[in-house]
């Protein structure tokens, strides 16, 4: 089922008002172990998430994150806490920045200003690929509407 067709689950955290359109992602230690595989990093990013900040992730998710056009922040485990005591007492009109070109987070209120290390080909990767994406998508915009109408039609079940 396409999930804007889907019913939101009430009791699901991210459900609640106070974290819609949220595009932060505040974790714990090893964020993402045991969803090693594409389908997490690319849940979070359909779920609309850029960036997770976390003191550590699980390896092939690190990854992953890079691969689906997700920047994972590691930061020391004191930041990231006074991030989520920042945060939490500023909902629902929070909001922490990220400025990637000068690898920064700060937090909602702009009190707290924590650095992060990021690779320079993956930190050139993110800051291109919407770049990037757009100008392939125009390329090729009649191609794409072409197979997408033939697919429809050989595969109906996917629509």
């Amino acid at each position: 089922m396409d999930n804007s067709q889907r019913a939101a689950q009430p009791d699901f955290v991210l459900n609640q008002p106070r974290y819609r359109g949220a595009q932060i992602l505040l974790a714990r230690r090893n964020f993402g172990c045991g969803s090693s595989r594409e389908h997490a990093p690319w849940a979070l990013a359909d779920y609309g998430f850029r960036a997770l900040i976390a003191p550590s992730y699980a390896d092939i998710f690190f990854n992953n994150c890079y691969k689906n056009g997700l920047l994972p922040i590691v930061l020391p485990e004191r930041e990231v806490d006074a991030a989520v005591r920042t945060t939490s007492r500023r909902f629902p009109d929070s909001g922490s920045t990220i400025d990637l070109e000068r690898q920064t987070v700060a937090t909602p209120d702009g009190a707290l200003t924590f650095g992060f290390e990021v690779e320079p080909f993956r930190k050139h990767c993110l800051l291109e690929r919407p770049r990037r994406d757009r100008a392939r998508r125009c390329t090729h915009a009649g191609e794409i509407a072409a197979f997408e109408a033939k697919r429809k039609i050989e595969q109906p079940w996917l629509f």
